[in-house]
């Protein structure tokens, strides 16, 4: 059997797990790596130096210079993984096997961006990654193959993206071998749901704190976006706190009070009032320990 040539698009830690599977693996050649045009990754670019593999950015891939240049490479298959660039039809198609992406997100729902984040944000209790080929949509190409991992409320963004950091590059792979063998049997994603999910970027301002909501989705809020995410953040007067872990309490009292009010201080934590009861404030940073009475806005 012939070696898979491939041409690999990527950026970040899920890119440097896949790609060192990819390169232990005597029957598969990485024949280049494209990185991301706007911040090219430098640990990536570091392993193809160790692996000997041609290495560039380029900001266009859509371009007629861009694939003039792929196409010498003569690949089977095109893989993606945390690239930011959107393929089109002339590139997609241009290796005879197509081209795939891995996406941390149980498709067809949770197409789109920050994925991880908007899964503890609704409270889900697992989240997926699949390997799918490549359309012209965003995220909605046939599923190749499909994972989901259980989410506790112990977990938050740093435990969920570390396991999606090292089981994308495992997904991948064996997706990838699936292709290789050619036992692949993709299912549409319309069989699954007619129109699934997209989730928006998060943006500069979207980690606002909001104590106008219950306990439970500030909990979920604020183990969304801890870090190494940007951290809730929340004002007393004119200074910023960051919120980087409550703690719920079972069977809290529900009762009526102004939400984001301090209703207690304990050690280096503190209680703040909630819509529906109050939470215990374990990890933040801001200018001085907040006092009982002080409200939050």
């Amino acid at each position: 059997m012939s070696k898979l040539q491939i041409g690999f698009f990527g950026d970040g830690p899920w890119s440097h797990e896949a790609l060192k599977k990819l390169t232990q693996d005597d029957s598969i050649v990485v024949n280049f790596i494209c990185a991301r045009n706007d911040k090219p990754d430098e640990e990536l670019k570091s392993l193809a130096k160790e692996y000997n593999v041609d290495f560039f950015t380029h900001p266009n891939i859509n371009s007629e210079e861009f694939i003039s240049k792929v196409s010498l490479y003569k690949c089977s298959l095109y893989v993606s993984m945390s690239f930011n660039q959107i393929f089109k039809n002339r590139l997609i198609y241009l290796p005879p096997l197509g081209s795939i992406n891995c996406h941390a997100g149980k498709l067809p729902f949770y197409r789109g961006r920050n994925v991880l984040n908007w899964v503890l944000i609704n409270d889900e209790k697992e989240f997926g990654i699949t390997v799918h080929y490549i359309d012209e949509g965003i995220d909605t190409g046939d599923i190749i193959q499909q994972k989901t991992f259980e989410i506790k409320d112990t977990d938050d963004y740093s435990t969920i993206l570390e396991k999606a950091y090292t089981e994308c590059g495992s997904i991948l792979y064996d997706s990838i071998k699936i292709l290789q063998f050619g036992t692949v049997k993709a299912l549409k994603q319309v069989h699954i749901h007619a129109l699934g999910s997209y989730c928006s970027a998060r943006i500069l301002g979207d980690e606002r704190l909001d104590w106008n909501q219950t306990s439970r989705e500030i909990f979920n809020f604020v183990r969304a976006i801890c870090e190494p995410g940007p951290q809730a953040r929340t004002w007393l007067h004119d200074a910023e706190y960051r919120i980087n872990q409550i703690e719920l309490f079972e069977n809290s009292t529900n009762y009526k009070g102004i939400p984001g009010s301090v209703i207690g201080i304990e050690g280096d934590a503190f209680l703040v009032k909630t819509l529906d009861s109050f939470v215990r404030i374990r990890k933040w940073s801001g200018y001085r320990m907040p006092r009982i009475g002080d409200r939050f806005r």
